[in-house]
This record gives structure tokens, sequence and C-alpha cells, in this order.
């Protein structure tokens, strides 16, 4: 009876060890239980990587594209890793190593300083503090290129109303505003703002007639200036100039002083926060040195 015991005890053992080798994969598989989907060498491709690489509204024939040429990639990405550990010397993948974690230890440091900066910086920066950092660092906002003031107005070549069109441009009071507001629909081009800065190159691009203007026509202020092309007649008042290399107008350097406050908050906040972090830790024995 006792070696009939034994007997069965060895055979449930030998099942159970057969079925435990299959299930973990000692030979050759990975030692979890996820379901691989290819192996190179000792690296394993698992069905999850791939589970968002097609949606419900893939069909099977595209899945099946893009789910294998995924798999091709991975490897022989694999393989060409794995010929460079053999060819690589030690010296050098500890290089590349440490180049990794090196890497990996500044995203995981980004992603927490810019997390603090979002949840506690001032953003708010009022007309006085960028006025105040204008004035003390002005003559670091020099002018690389030539602004300008203007409006303008084009009009068909032989239009009944480029003289209005002329008087209006040029006095431009309140109702000649309103007359040239009321006629926009007849313009096939025209900007009335007159009061943004606005840069030589841009407007080239958007008046290309102004190639073909005379240099004195273009370098003064308070100025009126009739220009013709293929495409009509332009009418161009200049209100005001900023020759390059002067001190760049407020108006117009404002969205960059705002960043550069901005900038300077962030880094602040930074620089507190890794010192805090660090006092913070030497107080609650997290980091000490050892001598």
């Amino acid at each position: 009876m006792k070696t009939k015991l034994n007997y069965i005890l060895a055979i449930f053992c030998g099942v159970f060890l057969l079925q435990s080798c299959d299930y973990f994969n000692f030979d050759f598989g990975p030692e979890d239980e996820r379901e691989v989907v290819a192996r190179v060498n000792k690296s394993f491709l698992y069905r999850e990587d791939i589970s968002n690489l097609t949606t419900a509204t893939t069909s099977k024939e595209d899945s099946t594209v893009i789910v294998n040429n995924y798999i091709d990639r991975w490897a022989t990405q694999q393989l060409l890793i794995d010929r460079a550990k053999l060819n690589l010397n030690l010296e050098r993948q500890k290089k590349f190593d440490k180049l990794v974690d090196d890497y990996k230890n500044q995203l995981y440091t980004k992603a927490y300083t810019d997390a603090m900066v979002v949840k506690k910086i001032d953003s708010v920066i009022t007309e006085n503090q960028v006025k105040e950092y204008f004035e003390a660092n002005s003559t670091a906002f020099s002018l690389n290129e030539t602004l300008y003031k203007l409006r303008y107005v084009r009009l068909p070549d032989g239009s009944s109303s480029i003289n209005q069109v002329k008087r209006e441009i040029a006095r431009f009071n309140s109702e000649d505003k309103q007359s040239l507001m009321n006629s926009v629909v007849e313009y096939p081009q025209y900007n009335l703002n007159d009061s943004i800065w606005r840069e030589s190159r841009q407007l080239l691009e958007d008046l290309p007639v102004l190639k073909e203007a005379q240099p004195w026509q273009l370098n003064t202020a308070d100025r009126y200036v009739q220009l013709k092309d293929s495409l009509g007649v332009y009418l161009i008042y200049i209100k005001d100039i900023k020759e390059r290399g002067e001190q760049a107008p407020l108006s117009y350097i404002k969205p960059t002083v705002e960043q550069i406050i901005l900038n300077k908050r962030k880094q602040e906040l930074i620089k507190n926060l890794r010192t805090d972090i660090t006092k913070d830790a030497i107080k609650n024995n997290e980091f000490e040195i050892f001598n």
C-alpha cells in the first residue's frame, strides 16, 4: 500500500513539475505571464507592447501589415543592439549606459520641476513690471530690422475713388476713418490699423510693390507714398519708423520682455526647489554624506 502511494505521489509531482516548467518557460521564455509575440535572443516583445498600434476601426489587413512592420523594426533594432554589445568594448558600453541613465534622470527631473513650476509660478505680469524691466535693460533691446507703422489701401488702376481715398488715408481724422471703413469691401487689399509696429521683412511679403519704391520714399515718417504694379494702385501713409539698430519700442518688444520675466521666475523657482528639497532631505534624515 505504501509503495503504491509513493508511486502515485511520484507521478503527481512529475506532472506538476512539467506543467510548472511549461508555465514559467524556464527553458527559453521570459519569467512572467505576459503573452510573447516575438523574441530576439533574450529580448521579448509582448502583446501589450503592440496593443495600441491599431484601433477598432483599422481593418484586419491593415492591422496585420502595421503589426508585422512594427515587429520587423523591433527585431532589427534588437539585433543591432545585440551586435553592438558584442563588438563594443566594456568601457564604451559603460559610457553609453551612463549616458542613458543621465538622460533618464534628466527626463524625470524636468518632468517634476516643470510640474512644480506650473503649480507654483506667478504668471501675472503687470504693465509696471514690464516697463521697469525694459527701462533697466533698454540697451539690450536694439532692432535687427526696420519697423514701420503705416496704413494703406490698394485700389484697381483707374478707380474713380483714388483721389478721395488718397485724402482720407493721408488726413485720417475720425470722419476719414469711418468713410474708409465703410468702403473696405471695395478694396482688394488694405490695412487701416497703424498703431502696430510691423517688420520690414513682413511688409515686403505683404506688399511686394515696396521693392519698387525709392529709398527716400520709405525712410521718413509722416509721408504719403503712392505706388503702382500690375495689381493696382497702392495708397500708403507711413506714420512712424524705427530704424535698424535703434532701441526697440516697448509696445513692439513687450511680448519678449514678458517672456524674459516669466523665464526668470521659472529659473528662480527651480533654483529654490533644488535648494529646499536638499534641505528637507537632510532634515528628515533622507540624505547624508559619509566622511
